[in-house]
């Protein structure tokens, strides 16, 4: 709740420099309310070097992943349900997220190469792409349905580019969960934020 307060304290600040920092002071006030009450269940993470923030749901635990995902949380009691940071370098001239193509095209090649890249057994749709901006920033969100041996699941990601870096928050659950979780997950990805 302190990092939240901190973040929107800066976030205003902002503000007094136009009505593009007045409007992402509105966009973080909503997080900042629904946190506030014990019913909305979430908990904020900023990054040590103070870059990025989002939100993810109490009673979630961060585990340590080696060769994966920057960060994995995941649920005490539904263990497959998890929300995963991936950053990756991008080449120079990838240097904002519409260079890579639009939000249909990178989630294409997201489910083609990341969630279900050939002989792994696994299949996925994607099932919406759409695009938003904040933070001063083209974000893609995007909607996936895999398809293991034994289980379907549902994922959903975002997408960012800053300073060469590709960043992707993924929420992730089976697909017999998913009507349960669906507002909370689209919440957890629309809180990414990109704060320098």
């Amino acid at each position: 709740m302190t990092r939240l307060l901190d973040l929107w304290h800066r976030q205003l600040r902002r503000c007094r420099r136009g009505l593009p920092g007045l409007a992402l002071a509105l966009l973080l006030i909503l997080p900042l309310a629904a946190c506030s009450g014990t019913s909305a269940g979430f908990n904020s993470y900023q990054s040590p070097d103070g870059r990025y923030a989002f939100l993810y749901p109490t009673g979630w635990t961060r585990v340590q992943v080696s060769g994966g995902p920057r960060l994995v949380f995941h649920d005490l009691i539904n263990s497959d349900e998890t929300v995963s940071l991936v950053i990756s370098d991008l080449d120079e001239q990838d240097s904002r997220l519409e260079d890579l193509g639009s939000a249909v095209a990178v989630g294409e090649r997201l489910r083609r190469q990341v969630i279900a890249p050939a002989g792994s057994g696994r299949s996925a749709d994607l099932i919406e792409a759409r695009e938003r901006s904040g933070s001063g920033h083209t974000f893609y969100d995007l909607e996936f349905a895999v398809h293991l041996a034994d289980r379907d699941r549902h994922e959903l990601a975002t997408v960012v580019v800053d300073r060469g870096r590709l960043y992707t928050l993924a929420a992730s659950t089976n697909e017999v969960r998913w009507p349960k979780v669906k507002g909370l997950f689209e919440q957890v990805i629309t809180s990414f934020t990109l704060l320098i």
